[in-house]
């Protein structure tokens, strides 16, 4: 953790420029300009969110799991980290972080993944996949910048607990983060977030029961 940056937050959510509530296993679009801060609210508690940025004037820049590991040598995010694009720029600060890990690795959830990892019958279950492609064919924003299923990179997922086995595998297990919890992220350029807030019902990530969650925007102090 980069102890420069403080764990909680001096933003007060009524002075909140946006402040919106994402039902359970829908998606989320919106502008974040360079300089003003994000914050996702975690408001039940053990709520993956799965999210990806993209530079809001040329989507072909977008965020990158790849640049951002590698930048900083470690796999979770937390105060401090910075989210870096695909072509090397860093486009958010983490500079507020109550929950203090997330997740770079698991992906999102798709019908094709949910039939591999549980059972044929899963195939037809809402899962973030279809909540970005219905985000980028019907969200005005993403149909300004012409974006569709090929800009859809591997995603973050905020709040979801993903180990990293001994043998390399991963686990998709119980979250550690609580009703209220939230990370907190200042824009370092103009980026699109999309957002799905994880529907899925077939692993802990989520508790099995899937929540609302939370989205603040300020303008910079």
């Amino acid at each position: 953790m980069n102890t420069s940056y403080p764990i909680t937050s001096p933003f007060d959510p009524h002075h909140a420029i946006i402040d919106e509530i994402c039902a359970a296993g829908e998606p989320w679009v919106n502008l974040v300009k360079q300089g003003q801060i994000f914050r996702i609210v975690d408001l039940e508690g053990n709520q993956a969110v799965d999210t990806l940025f993209f530079n809001a004037n040329h989507a072909v820049e977008r965020y990158s799991a790849t640049d951002t590991i590698r930048a900083q040598n470690k796999l979770y995010l937390t105060t401090g980290s910075k989210l870096y694009s695909n072509l090397g720029n860093v486009m958010l600060t983490i500079v507020a972080d109550t929950c203090g890990r997330h997740d770079t690795l698991g992906g999102a959830c798709a019908a094709e993944s949910n039939t591999v990892r549980y059972a044929l019958e899963k195939f037809p279950m809402h899962s973030c996949r279809d909540s970005f492609l219905h985000a980028l064919a019907h969200d005005p924003l993403c149909q300004q910048l012409g974006m569709n299923k090929r800009d859809l990179p591997s995603n973050i997922n905020f709040f979801m607990n993903v180990p990293v086995t001994e043998a390399g595998g991963l686990e998709f297990v119980d979250g550690i983060s609580a009703s209220g919890m939230y990370v907190e992220m200042q824009a370092e350029m103009d980026v699109l977030v999309l957002i799905s807030n994880c529907p899925q019902l077939n692993n802990p990530c989520n508790a099995y029961n899937p929540t609302p969650i939370r989205l603040l925007v300020w303008d910079s102090q």
